[in-house]
Order: structure tokens, then sequence, then C-alpha cells
């Protein structure tokens, strides 16, 4: 059984036998159906008990469980709580979630980003509930006159074999908040787990497909006024003038004014990148109103001259970017890594592979545009709404307003998807300033078409993988050059990194107006396909199978890896394959179906995929996806398959269809008309989800299930039609019809 210290500060161990106030607290327990049985229901107690900063106890033994990280779809408030529940050995059907306040001096790390929140939270959350459940058992033997390792416990009930004696956890929650905090507390043995490794229907399911109001876009407050923004037309303008006397004689228009997001001074925070500054606001008495007195608006703009690098005073088109790339590739790439004398055996080799592979900027394109509703007064800041990065935002919201920090409160709200784009809160600050400016309550609204036209996208990238191989055939070199606009995807420690003696990663960037940031896996979501795609181009050039070619490097580098900073565990990579090769049979055919295989390790995860494509009409469509995926812990098995399908979803979505392209500085896509996603019908028909068993500490799973699809993906396209695929979207290239 292992020991863990209690590293929580006091302040996360309040006690208080006080009446607690409901919060959001949902009023029955999650069984199989999204309505329960009157059976079902659960009594809420009068009075509730504070354990410690994660639970509290109520008289009749129910529990509230705070789920502290955000909800963004990833099902995490329904999977921490899971493991505080575990720990603690309560009936799960006797749990209520509540989504936590933020509060960083009892919660660590309450962000949703980087596919952390389980990993991250798995000790912290463990602990909560051992250290409530020491706690229950230790009050229970001083009133039992018992020593307190004769004190079991088992689905919220306290027993003593010996005497026979019991006791529900509600009989004891008012002794138990009055225990002394233990400075070590004993978690459970991995095998005696009941509720972690089991599935659990989503907290928030009912209230979700009844449309009850979860969402920041949701929340209203009496007396609030709503705000919409004129943001530039392009890329490197800013505003020059602004006549707004039409707008203001509208009906409902509150005032229109003028503001600067963050002052010149103000330094920013990596979470605080932004695409415009100073922004013109209309505001008014509803959506409606405000919507048309902003097409009213008389805006005059012009060149961003406050741009540092005279290069980019022009505004910038995709063409444009391209060349760039192209011109960066050649003359500005830094060397990352290397290993042996790359350079002089490619000079050897027999014969060089060099393939190139393109991605355009991204939307996040989230269902939910942004939004968030501010109450800024002299005294405090209250803010509310949907957000991957509140405890990050609260400093620069405090900052931005002058208030101290413990006078900004942010709530959470669930979130109608974020994907990254939600990790960058320029609107909640917007939001701020607009209340402050107009002393009363506003929520901050984004259309479609600002949110799609204002950034923050999925950087443009580029890279180009080249392979030397001898006489007979083997791999003497390996060579990657990739980079971007704004940023590179490169992960050069990742592999092959580690099992080819004579490799080299470099990498470039370019600079542009354009903001860009974090899309669901970072980099990831597009060097892997690209790396894949190569692999696979590569094992045919040698004569071998593209599973057994990736097996074989990964035997190097388990055996007697290059270098030593290889970021990967070559076992576990290779475990993922031989599981795809297993459940997905590998190596056999099926008339008119054509197989593509990839494997990635990226957020600690290790991911290996096949996808099966059958050619209709000249059109791909998918027949199946088996995925395989080693992320340690699996705690809600169902929550996980789920994140799954959707992670495979939405990677082929994005490399089949969709692209944000640059003209003049204006994005050229603007809605869901011109910015394609995936449609129902394009979906794989089936997706079979395989997890790896074993003991390992939970990893990240929202993120690294996206990045292997597109370069199996692009290996079954290349299967079905002879032709290979370097430039995303796939649509429209070579014979596939778009």
């Amino acid at each position: 059984m292992t020991i863990i210290k209690t590293s929580f500060g006091r302040r996360s161990f309040i006690k208080s036998t006080a009446l607690a106030g409901g919060g959001m607290m949902l009023g029955f327990s999650w069984l199989a159906s999204c309505k329960p049985s009157s059976g079902d229901l659960i009594t809420l107690p009068k009075e509730w008990f504070n354990i410690n900063g994660f639970l509290k106890i109520g008289e009749n033994g129910i529990v509230t469980i705070m789920s502290p990280n955000p909800e963004i779809g990833q099902n995490i408030k329904t999977s921490m709580p899971m493991i505080v529940a575990e720990e603690l050995d309560i009936d799960w059907k006797n749990v209520i979630v509540e989504q936590a306040p933020l509060d960083t001096a009892i919660f660590t790390r309450q962000i949703a980003g980087g596919s952390q929140s389980i990993r991250q939270g798995w000790e912290g959350l463990r602990m909560a509930g051992a250290t409530a459940r020491h706690m229950l058992k230790e009050a229970a033997a001083k009133a039992w006159s018992i020593s307190v390792d004769e004190v079991t416990t088992e689905a919220g009930i306290l027993s003593h074999k010996a005497s026979g004696k019991s006791a529900g956890y509600g009989e004891m929650a008012s002794a138990a908040a009055k225990i002394i905090v233990p400075k070590e507390v004993k978690l459970k043995e991995k095998k005696d787990f009941k509720i972690i490794g089991t599935s659990r229907n989503n907290v928030d399911g009912q209230k979700i497909v009844t449309g009850k109001p979860l969402f920041g876009i949701d929340y209203t407050q009496e007396g609030m006024l709503v705000a919409m923004i004129a943001h530039p037309p392009a890329f490197g303008l800013k505003l020059k003038s602004f006549d707004d006397g039409e707008a203001r004689s509208m009906p409902g228009i509150k005032d229109v004014i003028k503001i600067n997001v963050f002052e010149n001074d103000y330094e920013l925070q990596w979470c605080d990148t932004i695409s415009f500054n100073e922004l013109v606001v209309v505001i008014g008495n509803s959506t409606w109103e405000v919507m048309n007195a902003k097409k009213a608006l008389k805006l005059e703009w012009e060149a961003n001259n406050d741009v540092k690098d005279v290069t980019l005073k022009d505004l910038e088109s995709t063409e444009i970017h391209s060349k760039k790339m192209k011109s960066a590739a050649l003359t500005s790439s830094k060397v990352v890594r290397k290993d042996g004398d790359p350079l002089k055996m490619f000079k050897k080799a027999a014969k060089i592979i060099e393939r190139s592979y393109t991605a355009p900027f991204l939307a996040h394109s989230t269902l939910e545009p942004m939004n968030f509703f501010a109450n800024v007064t002299a005294e405090k800041a209250e803010l509310v709404g949907p957000i991957q990065t509140p405890e990050y935002m609260e400093k620069s919201v405090a900052e931005r307003l002058g208030l101290p920090l413990e006078k900004i409160d942010i709530k959470m709200t669930r979130m109608g998807g974020g994907f990254g784009r939600r990790l960058y809160g320029h609107f909640l600050v917007e939001a701020a300033v607009i209340s402050q400016k107009m002393k009363a309550p506003v929520k901050l609204i984004y259309s479609r078409e600002d949110d799609m036209t204002t950034g923050i996208y999925r950087p443009a990238y580029q890279a180009t993988y080249k392979a030397g191989l001898d006489a007979n055939k083997n791999l003497i070199a390996f060579h990657v050059r990739c980079g971007g606009v704004g940023e590179s995807p490169l992960s050069a420690n990742r592999f092959p990194a580690g099992a080819v003696d004579n490799y080299l990663a470099e990498e470039w960037q370019v600079s542009s107006n354009i903001s860009v940031g974090a899309f669901r896996a970072p980099g990831s979501n597009f060097i892997a396909g690209a790396e894949q795609a190569f692999l696979d181009e590569l094992a045919e050039e040698m004569g071998k199978d593209p599973l057994a070619l990736r097996l074989e490097l990964l035997a190097r580098a388990e055996k007697n890896p290059v270098g030593k900073d290889n970021d990967y565990d070559p076992k576990r990579y290779a475990g993922v394959l031989e599981l795809v090769k297993e459940k997905a049979s590998w190596g056999t055919k099926s008339a008119g179906i054509h197989r593509g295989l990839a494997a990635y390790f990226c957020h600690n995860t290790y991911v290996a995929q096949v996808l099966d494509i059958e050619m209709v009409d000249n059109i791909p469509v998918i027949r199946k996806v088996t995925a395989a995926v080693d992320c340690g812990i699996v705690v809600n098995p169902v929550a996980a398959a789920n994140l799954t399908e959707g992670g495979i979803i939405d990677g082929i979505g994005h490399s089949m269809y969709s692209a944000i392209t640059i003209k003049d500085g204006v994005p050229q896509q603007n809605n869901f008309n011109t910015y394609r996603l995936i449609r129902h019908n394009e979906a794989p028909k089936e997706i079979e989800v395989f997890f790896v068993s074993n003991d390992i500490d939970p990893t990240g799973l929202g993120e690294p299930i996206n990045p292997p699809i597109i370069g199996a993906l692009a290996n079954a396209l290349y299967k079905a039609t002879g032709k290979r695929f370097y430039d995303q979207p796939f649509v429209g290239q070579q014979n596939i019809i778009g």
C-alpha cells in the first residue's frame, strides 16, 4: 500500500459544521438513463460538513465532490471526481459533482490544456479522497474507543468487525470535520480499485441533452447589457477613425466606445495572445440590436505601423507565406539535434528519398463562439464564462483593471469546445474592460465571423524529410527540417530519433502579423502525419512492411539507443503497434479495402491506428478505424473511448477538408459555408478502440489521439489511389473529388 504525504496547505482542509450553500448541484445520481427513476433520486442533506477543499459530506451520507479543472468536453468533470471517490471509498450513486471555483490556494493547475488534467491531478485527487477517508475512520475510532487501524470502509460505511459496529459517513462527518489533518495517508492498491477503471456516465449528461444552461453563452444576469466588437478586416491593419452616429441612434443601443484591450506598458503573458488591441465596441440591450448597430458603423482602417519588422507592414497572403517558408527552410534553419555524421552519410548514400509536406492555418471553429460575462465595480470584478486558463487570466484581469488579485472572481462554465482557442483569454479581458467603462454588467459575444477571422489559428507548417539508403537499402541517414508561420512543430527527440545512427533535426520559423497558437495536439497535429507518411514511403522503397519497419527501428531504440535525450519508451511504443497489428488483423486483405497505418507518441501517450478506406465513385469512404492506446490506467473507459473516437474524427476532418487562406491580410473563410468541416456521412463507419492494460499512472488522452490518424489517412489514400498526399487538406488533390 502506497503511503503519501498530505502536501496541500492548511487552507485546503478548512473544516466547518456550518450549513453550506447548494451551488450548482445535480439533484440525482447518474445511472444508465438520462431520466432517473424515483428510486434513483438523491435527497439533499440538510447540513453539509466540509472535510477538505475537494469534498463535503452531508449528514445523510451524500458526498459532494468538487471538480477543479475547466470542463471542455473531455469529461474530466466526471473523471476527476471518480478518482477522489475511489480513495474516499464511497458508492458513486451517492456522489454529487460540482464545478469547483477558481482557487489556487486549494487546487493546483486549474487549466484545461496539454492533456494534463488527469495526469497532473492524479496524485492530489487521490490524496484528497484518502485524507477524508482517514479522518472519517479516525472519528469512528474515537467514537468506538478503538484503534483507527481496526476501522474498515466500504461504499460509504465505516465498520469494526470485532464489535459489529458500523456507521455511515454522514454519521461521522461532523466529528471528522474536527479531526487534525494527518501528515500522511495510505492510498489504495491499484488492484483494489472499484470505481477507477469502470465506465460512468457524464455527470452533466442530462443537462446537456435537455438544453439546460451550462455554457457561458447561456449565462445571464439581471440588468446585463450585450457587447460586440468591430475588429479590423485584415491582419496588419489598425483603427484610423470611426463614425458611430447612425449606430448610436438605433433601437436598444446604449453606447459605442473605443477600448485598448491591454495598455502599452503591460507585459503580456503567453495566454494574452491577441490579434488586435484597439477595438470599437457597440453596447446595447440585445444581441440582435447590437449586431445590427455594428453593421451601421462607418470605420476607417490604416496600416499598422507599430509592427517593428518593416518587412511585415505589407498585408500578407497564403502565397507570400508559402514563398517565405520555402526560403526560410533553405536559409534560416537551426540545428536542434545531431547524432553521428548525417551529412557525410548522405554523400555516401546509394539512394536519397526527399519529400516535403505542408498544412494550412486552421480555425478552432468551436461550436460555442467566444463570449464572457463581466460585472466590474470599483471594489471587485465578477467574471463568468468559458475559459481554459482561468488562473492565468485572473492575473491578466487584475493587472488590466488595477484591482488586487483577491478582488477578481472568475467562475468557470462548461465550454462548447475549445481545442486550444480558449487558452487565450483576451476576450475575457475585453469583457472586463467594457464593463468597467460602462459601469454595468456586460456580456461580450463574438459572432461566428468575428471568431473565425481574428485568429488565433493553428500555424501553417512545412516539413521536409530526407532519408539515405545504402546499396542494400539499409537506412544510414535521416534528416528532418521543419517550421511554420509563427512557430516550428519540431520535437527533435521523438522517434525516429534514437533509432538511427546518423540523424539531423533542424527548424526555422516565419514571422507574421497573423496570431497563432495552440491547436489540439500543438505541432504534433501536423508533424506526426508528415513523419508517418514519410516512413511509409521509406518502407516501400526499402521493400519492407510499414509496420515491420517501425518495429525494427523501435527495437534498435530499445536495445541500443542512439543519444540520451530520447523522450519516448520504445517498448511501450512497440506495444501499441503490436496491439493494433493483432486487433486490426494487419497483413490480411479484403476486396476493395485499402489500409493505412500510423503510430505516434505525444502528451505522454502512445497511439497506433489502422484506417480502412474504400473508393466509391472516386470518393474515399472510411469504413473502419482501429486504434490501440497506451495512456496508463484508464479512469473512465466509456469516456476514454468517446474521447478517442472524437479525436479520430477531428483529425480526419481537418486534414481532409479544412483550411484558412489569406489574401491581402483578409481570411477568405469566415463561416461554415466556406470553412469546410467533416460531415456526418464522411466520418468512419466504425471505430474500435483498444487500451493497453497496465498499472502505469494515467497520462494524456484528449490530444494524442489526433496526430497519428492524419498519417494513417494519407497512407490509406495512397493505397487507394496510387498517389501520395503531401499537402493538407487532402480533398481537391490529384483525383480525390472535393
